[in-house]
């Protein structure tokens, strides 16, 4: 069997860390033998926390680091200042090759700053966005920027479209993906500034399957496969999209429970029902990769439990063994 893909995962970012990332951990080294973790955080909390479980522990290495970088504070002083933090120390693994990828549910501001200053950019690309997918009607689509551009050029959105779509392709297996940008209507003169200038350089490139404009009532829809916009236009998406999915269900779970005939219904309706959240769930397709690093850099959200950093660290694996940052260097040549 060929070297198992290793990623360095930050054990004490997030809000359900340790106990949630380690479990986490410990699943995806358990269900798929391509995978190897590093743990990297405060060595004594660490290793408690695998103590409760059973997994090869040949594929599961523990790195010491004794400071947490907190949500709250400033991502530039945090990363120069907390050398020795869970996050800080985790990206230099992959910056000097010891480690394939990196995940954490610590705080975004560390990871994008992080990123870019120790992991480092590749050279052409002058802004790597932070890159979701989205469950749609029609299956994974990713939004491409949600938070790490909030001011962006035409030039970075182009550039955005073809990471996006070398990503769709390699990563989640969609040949000759769409690509659309976020507008406010679906006329080429319409937009902001911003869009007005990027839609035609789209439309001339000639290595993308540039399908036009999309609207935000479009995205849950699955009418583009990639979704190109800033990130304050595409975080608001994102928040929406998690907003209204999670306020439906909440309502959908209270209007089923309201009632004796209600619950009976609920439980004919159970297996159709799991089937569609199972769909829409987010969590299922892991964290965002940010796009455009030397090496594999993935924010999975602040509340991540064990299965969204299991799945973050197997689209590690896939994004690791198609070699997406080989593919966006050698788009970059052409």
């Amino acid at each position: 069997m060929a070297n198992p893909v290793n990623v360095a995962v930050d054990a004490m970012g997030g809000d359900n860390a340790p106990f949630e990332i380690v479990k986490g951990a410990v699943d995806a080294v358990n269900e798929n033998d391509k995978v190897a973790v590093t743990l990297v955080g405060r060595e004594e909390i660490v290793k408690a926390e695998l103590a409760k479980y059973k997994f090869d522990e040949s594929r599961i290495t523990v790195v010491n680091a004794d400071d947490v970088i907190e949500t709250a504070e400033h991502p530039v002083h945090a990363i120069r200042r907390k050398k020795e933090s869970s996050l800080v120390i985790a990206l230099k693994l992959v910056k000097e090759g010891k480690a394939d990828a990196f995940v954490s549910a610590g705080s975004t501001g560390a990871v994008l700053v992080g990123g870019q200053a120790i992991v480092g950019r590749i050279k052409g690309i002058d802004r790597p966005p932070l890159a979701p997918v989205l469950p749609t009607s029609k299956g994974p689509a990713l939004l491409v920027d949600c938070g790490a551009n909030v001011d962006a050029r035409s030039d970075h959105l182009v550039k955005f479209a073809r990471m996006g779509s070398i990503y769709m392709k390699y990563v989640m297996g969609i040949e000759n993906p769409r690509v659309a940008i976020v507008n406010i209507g679906a006329e080429e003169e319409k937009g902001n500034a911003l869009v007005k200038e990027t839609f035609p350089l789209l439309k001339e490139c000639d290595d993308i399957n540039f399908i036009g404009s999309i609207e935000a009532r479009d995205v849950p829809s699955g009418y583009a496969d990639v979704m190109v916009c800033d990130a304050f236009v595409g975080n608001c998406i994102l928040k929406m999209f998690e907003g209204v999915g999670a306020t439906l269900f909440s309502e959908i779970k209270a209007s089923l429970m309201s009632s004796f005939r209600s619950k009976l219904g609920a439980l004919l309706i159970k297996p159709a029902l799991k089937k569609v959240l199972k769909k829409y769930d987010a969590s299922e397709y892991g964290g965002a990769p940010m796009i455009g690093l030397n090496g594999l850099v993935v924010k999975s959200h602040g509340s991540s439990k064990a299965k969204e950093i299991r799945n973050s660290i197997f689209q590690c694996v896939s994004f690791v063994e198609a070699d997406i940052t080989g593919k966006i260097r050698e788009s970059l040549i052409q």
